[in-house]
């Protein structure tokens, strides 16, 4: 008797966990329960709820990609319900969903439309077998909603204008793994990229620039090109339109008061320098900031922001508020004046005095101001050091939400103490412009919103997390492409997967689902055609490592030649170094950043040492070609033998990716 027990507990399992390996979904779902079984669906009638319009329309082409014909019925005979319920919102929230497949039918239920468009996302997912005819899915109860409510992606176009088509694919891609805000940083220092009626010249000359800066903020290297692009309001509610059937809030950001170069080469009168200057061709922190000492240039961005509130419905409207440099407000008579007529001590206090003013505009239309954390007035950058180091006597308004990024958790949690609600994009977890090596898929999927060992009655006020895709050095879509993907899925299941569901194993393997998505579109990258071998040369810069010039005794220049293996991990193409030499040659100069190299191309390099004594995990290189973004393998260690100076390179673990 308890032999037949333990054979049949043991089949039970097997067949349970061939079916959980089937089970490739991103983000994972709070509770998955597994029933025997798989079924087919050869014909489709679906029955919902008319006020689910926009969902069937959603789950209809999914049907579709299949090559069936939904139909729709109100009768018994149905194999898909969607099921709007309100009683289920205690249980599901408004965002969550109960999926049910049976050898019958499939129901989806929830207490909101969103619950419906992410269980129909699930669903997705869950097909078994993408080539046959028909749709088969395993037979499973899910019930799932998300742990945050703030899911986001941002987008950076001022830098790099994408245009609606990208900005329409990262919908969808958004859409399939459940998040839900898409933040929009439309203006900044290179480039103005919202149409504001009132002041036409804010596109007219705000959005063109002349060149584009390469190669990093010190490089005097230029794409000799003008840039340019923006999005017209009739664009913008397109778009909105667009996320909405995807349950998306799209949150506009307006940079005030610093990055403004762009507004004040449009209307030099909003600087305190009121002289012409060019929308700038360069990257970096930039001088130029908004005179808001001036009650023209506050009109001007009251009026700017009742044109962005007039768009969006999003109750939010982000203002930036970073890395605002203080020198041009010392240097201003007028600001001088103003700060001791309003008794106002310290520069911080004007940002913070001002940014209050602009939340209590925003908060008069019915919608909440959001900004980076640097409202706060605490010191987060070298150049205000002196100025932060003075207590402020201006206080935050407390409705401000925070968009925290940089600084450490002691600022977070301060912050979460005086009553803000948060946002959690700490830099060195979520940007996406940083490279494989500095966030690599299971970094950026081992991020926590909420701070380790805060109070638990504070843990309600971390609204969740947003992932950033900064644009300076990510001119193209392509190269947008490789640094959001995969990474995205890893961000989204941050956001929505409970913390005891999370598994970074079992993620790995479920990408692999959200991939066949990805096959045949610019978000995956297959078999790249060239050699399978490649000899790439190489110099290195001596004087910038003085540990290398001890070991060599003074030599300045050396060559580098070797031949590279091209790697194919699945989503990405690596290279592999087998061997090396080293040979005199001149030097060409640094690329702080990773390429994928094509054949017979010529590159420089240098070794670099960390501060610690430890060698630099990645080849820093630059390439005259025109080359493809690489992640080079995680842990590169370069070994240095004074005797005969071989040089060798260790790829002892590839990246995670």
């Amino acid at each position: 008797m308890n032999i037949k027990v333990i054979a049949i507990a043991i089949v039970f399992f097997v067949t349970s966990s061939k079916m959980i390996a089937q089970l490739n979904l991103i983000p994972y779902p709070n509770t998955v329960t597994l029933h025997s079984g798989e079924v087919t669906f050869n014909t489709i009638k679906v029955k919902y709820d008319n006020a689910l319009n926009s969902e069937f329309n959603e789950l209809s082409k999914f049907i579709k990609t299949k090559g069936l014909k939904p139909t729709t019925t109100q009768s018994k005979d149905f194999n898909i319900e969607l099921v709007l319920a309100e009683h289920t919102l205690k249980e599901n929230g408004k965002e969550g969903y109960k999926l049910d497949i049976t050898d019958k039918k499939i129901t989806i239920t929830a207490a909101n439309p969103a619950g419906i468009f992410f269980g129909i996302q699930t669903l997705k997912q869950l097909q078994l077998d993408r080539s046959a005819s028909g749709m088969s899915f395993p037979q499973v109860s899910i019930q799932d909603n998300p742990k945050f409510k703030w899911r986001a992606f941002m987008l950076d176009e001022s830098r790099h204008f994408k245009g609606k088509e990208v900005v329409f694919d990262m919908l969808d891609q958004m859409a399939l793994l459940k998040m839900n805000v898409f933040h929009w940083h439309l203006t900044d220092d290179q480039g103005w990229r919202i149409e504001i009626k009132k002041y036409p010249l804010l596109t007219q000359i705000g959005s063109y620039r002349n060149d584009t800066q390469i190669n990093g903020v010190k490089s005097d290297k230029r794409t000799g090109k003008p840039h340019s692009g923006f999005y017209t309001q009739e664009d913008i509610k397109e778009v909105i339109a667009y996320a909405a059937k995807k349950h998306i809030t799209i949150i506009p950001e307006i940079e005030m008061p610093g990055h403004a170069t762009a507004a004040i080469a449009a209307y030099p009168w909003l600087g305190t320098v009121d002289k012409p200057i060019d929308v700038s061709v360069t990257f970096g922190i930039l001088p130029n900031i908004f005179n808001v000492t001036d009650p023209k240039v506050k009109t001007f961005l009251e009026d700017v922001l009742q044109e962005v509130i007039d768009l969006f419905p999003s109750k939010i409207v982000h203002i930036g508020g970073d890395e605002v440099k203080f020198d041009q407000w010392k240097e201003s008579e007028q600001v001088t004046e103003w700060m001791k007529d309003n008794n106002i001590k310290s520069y911080p206090d004007i940002q913070i005095a001002f940014t209050n003013s602009m939340s209590k505009f925003i908060e008069s239309k019915g919608y909440r101001m959001m900004g980076w954390n640097d409202i706060l007035g605490e010191n987060l950058h070298h150049y205000n050091v002196e100025e932060t180091k003075k207590e402020n006597n201006e206080k935050l308004a407390q409705s401000a939400i925070i968009h925290f990024w940089k600084g450490s958790q002691e600022l977070m949690v301060s912050a979460l103490t005086k009553g803000h609600e948060v946002v959690n994009s700490q830099h060195n977890y979520t940007y996406l412009d940083y490279d494989y090596n500095s966030i690599s898929l299971e970094k950026a999927y081992s991020f926590s919103p909420i701070p380790e060992g805060i109070d638990k009655n504070l843990e309600s006020q971390v609204l969740g997390l947003g992932c950033q895709m900064w644009s300076e050095w990510v001119p193209t879509q392509e190269d947008m492409y490789r640094q959001v993907f995969p990474r995205l899925a890893a961000y989204a299941e941050v956001g929505w997967t409970q913390t005891e569901q999370k598994d970074f194993r079992r993620f790995q393997t479920n990408l692999q689902t959200v991939k066949q998505n990805w096959e045949n579109t610019p978000y995956y990258t297959k078999n790249i055609k060239n050699d399978d071998y490649v000899t790439i040369t190489f110099s290195v810069d001596m004087n910038d490592s003085p540990f290398l010039k001890e070991l060599e005794g003074g030599r300045e220049m050396l060559t580098l030649s070797g031949t590279f293996k091209n790697v194919n991990t699945g989503a990405e193409e690596y290279w592999h170094a087998d061997s090396v030499s080293l040979t005199d040659s001149d030097y060409n100069g640094i690329y702080t950043g990773t390429k994928l190299v094509p054949k017979n191309s010529t590159l420089s390099f240098i070794l670099l040492k960390s501060p610690d004594g430890s060698w630099d995990n990645h080849i820093k290189i630059l390439s005259t070609q025109s080359c493809k973004y690489l992640t080079p393998e995680k842990n590169y260690k370069i070994d240095v033998h004074s005797k005969d100076m071989q040089v060798a390179f260790k790829a002892e673990k590839c990246l995670d990716i």
